[in-house]
């Protein structure tokens, strides 16, 4: 059920999903080789500002999204994780270690999945289904990990981009929101949103994508997902990316620092744009209503 109606006004009906990831600007898989897990709690913790600065775009914007959280925060934050809720917003697990999942053997990954998904589900008092790995770190090294998140229920996932990228994605996987079955259940994929362009997946869907792009281009991209594909996309966004004030970490190559802290600055903007022009509410929302659809229920 959506807890905030989406303004009328907005250019384009079909309603798609936001989601937000919820982790600190040192827990990226980009920095992970320069700073220890054990050492977290030694930077500076941004992630309680950023992440209510994001909960008031929302509230100011009317919507309702899905925030896969970082096990280690909720940990760390439980009236966060409680604040979050009270928003009117899914709550999802984004791993509880942020390690990347094609890294992991499928003990540990699993032992990981429970351990996050544990502490959530004690600070909620129910049942968490949704999922996304670290840096959509499902590949096709890994596809082993959606026997084990239907194993210990989860029902819903986002994991998969469809695209090339020298840290995930699976070129050739489907585009669409789809099922997938496994020897232990159906398991409902909603992949990061992307546009043919040149016979090639082009990623649409957030992040540093997002920030990289003039905005024009991004709503033009979004809105083909929406009325040329005629499906609806999902966003995805992270606290830093609204936190254009965090220190700056003196690790990685060139790529690296730019691939971070581009568009910083201008990301807030563009993102109250987004929410102006579009239409959006939580996955395990929009996952429901086409799934529906397709069923005829």
């Amino acid at each position: 059920m959506e807890n905030h109606r989406g303004k009328e006004e907005r250019n384009f009906p079909q309603r798609n999903a936001m989601t937000v990831d919820v982790e600190d600007f040192y827990q990226v898989s980009a920095f992970e080789k320069y700073i220890s897990r054990d050492d977290w709690s030694q930077y500076p913790q941004r992630i309680e500002d950023s992440t209510r600065r994001i909960l008031e775009i929302f509230e100011q914007s009317q919507i309702s999204a899905t925030f896969f959280i970082l096990g280690w925060v909720a940990q760390k934050y439980p009236f966060l994780v409680r604040e979050i809720e009270r928003g009117g917003h899914e709550i999802g697990l984004h791993s509880y270690s942020h390690r990347l999942i094609y890294e992991m053997t499928p003990e540990e990954f699993r032992e990981d999945l429970r351990k996050g998904k544990v502490i959530l589900e004690d600070i909620l008092g129910k049942s968490v289904y949704s999922f996304r790995a670290p840096s959509f770190s499902i590949t096709q090294r890994s596809l082993w990990a959606l026997e084990i998140l239907v194993e210990e229920g989860i029902r819903y996932d986002s994991s998969i981009f469809p695209i090339y990228h020298d840290r995930y994605g699976i070129p050739g996987g489907k585009v669409e929101m789809h099922e997938i079955s496994t020897a232990s259940g159906v398991l409902y994929e909603f992949p990061p949103s992307v546009m043919k362009f040149l016979g090639k997946n082009f990623p649409v869907s957030g992040g540093g994508y997002f920030r990289l792009y003039p905005y024009r281009f991004s709503r033009f991209c979004l809105r083909n997902v929406n009325i040329r594909a005629g499906r609806p996309f999902i966003f995805y966004i992270h606290p830093w990316e609204v936190d254009p004030q965090q220190p700056r970490l003196p690790f990685g190559s060139r790529s690296t620092q730019f691939r971070h802290r581009v568009g910083l600055s201008r990301n807030e903007g563009k993102l109250l744009r987004l929410l102006k022009d579009f239409r959006f509410s939580g996955m395990q929302d929009v996952m429901d209503a086409y799934f529906g659809l397709q069923k005829g229920t």
